[in-house]
């Protein structure tokens, strides 16, 4: 497969004394970059996240970690914030090389089809979005644009060790905890450094607000992304490392713009249904806030609308009337 130039070259920032940041291109325009983190831990580091894989992404990596003074030899373990590609993409990889442990919370597996079938992946969304009203002209367009791509990962690869709630990553600066955080993905979880009050908080919230959840693997994503937010919330961490972005302060600030930010959307999809039974497709603007026809974003806002459909069900206030194609209304 071809695959899109990336922006820029890696890049690494010293965050605070034994942690770096580094900086990685990705293929997306809407989201070029995204952090994995090198934190110091005895004559290595422990590495959270890995970048997008795929044929540079190693490339970016290794770049990445020579200028923040390591190589990828330092790195002794692997922790992964979520499963998505510009997160786990490179695990396959890193630990064939190196021989180091990978760390990931157990339902990582919401990606297996994607990393190993990465066409019957394919599919299987352009069937799906058939079915949610799609018209079929913008189906070709995206099965183009994906078959164009990369899918970003190495490889699927296990845990060493499953990343529950509790469970310890051990560094030069102290300790970090585990929280499950699930809604933007089934894997997702956050690390908590409480002596120092540092979050790494992955996609859970990152340095602007940019929503999405992984649509069809558990019965709520939306919900379980706004009580993951109650979760960042009671941590009481006052700098955030995130998944794309700068570092930042005021994380209360930042969640409750997540919760506006969900809470719109919401209204929206209510307001499109308002007028009238709608398929997923005719109402993509409502739920993710853009009528582009691009098909990258018909396939992202797809999921969104879905995700809030979902969430809305589970609310009682909405319900599928038909299936072929989907269609959904309001319930008074």
């Amino acid at each position: 497969m071809s695959h899109p130039s990336r922006p820029d070259s890696a890049r690494a920032d010293r965050i605070v004394p034994g942690v770096w940041r580094l900086r990685l291109p990705l293929p997306w325009a809407a989201t070029p970059h995204g952090n994995a983190y090198a934190v110091s831990a005895g004559d290595g580091v422990v590495l959270f996240d890995t970048g997008y894989g795929g044929s540079e992404g190693i490339d970016q990596l290794e770049l990445g970690l020579k200028l923040a003074g390591f190589r990828l030899d330092d790195v002794k373990m692997i922790a992964c914030t979520h499963a998505h590609a510009d997160h786990y993409g490179c695990a396959a990889t890193i630990v064939e090389r190196v021989g180091c442990p990978l760390w990931i919370h157990p339902a990582w597996g919401h990606v297996r089809t994607s990393a190993t079938d990465p066409e019957g992946a394919l599919e299987a969304r352009l069937d799906a979005a058939r079915l949610n009203g799609v018209p079929e002209p913008i189906v070709e367009q995206m099965a183009e644009m994906r078959r164009s791509m990369e899918s970003g990962f190495d490889g699927a690869i296990g845990p060493d060790v499953e990343l529950v709630d509790g469970v310890e990553v051990e560094t030069d600066l102290g300790t970090w905890r585990t929280h499950e955080a699930p809604g933007h993905a089934p894997s997702h979880v956050v690390f908590h450094l409480p002596e120092r009050q540092i979050l790494l908080s992955g996609d859970q919230i990152v340095g602007r607000v940019f929503l999405y959840f992984d649509q069809g693997h558990t019965p709520d994503p939306v919900g379980e992304f706004l009580t993951s937010l109650d979760a960042v919330d009671s941590l009481g961490s006052r700098l955030c490392l995130s998944g794309h972005g700068r570092p930042f302060r005021d994380i209360p600030r930042k969640t409750e713009a997540n919760r506006e930010q969900v809470g719109r959307q919401l209204d929206g999809v209510r307001a499109a249904l308002a007028d009238g039974p709608r398929t997923p497709f005719e109402i993509i603007s409502a739920g993710a806030g853009t009528d582009s026809p691009e098909p990258q974003v018909v396939g992202y806002g797809l999921e969104m609308t879905l995700a809030y459909l979902t969430h809305l069900e589970r609310l009682g206030e909405a319900l599928k009337l038909d299936d072929a194609p989907a269609t959904w209304g309001l319930t008074n």
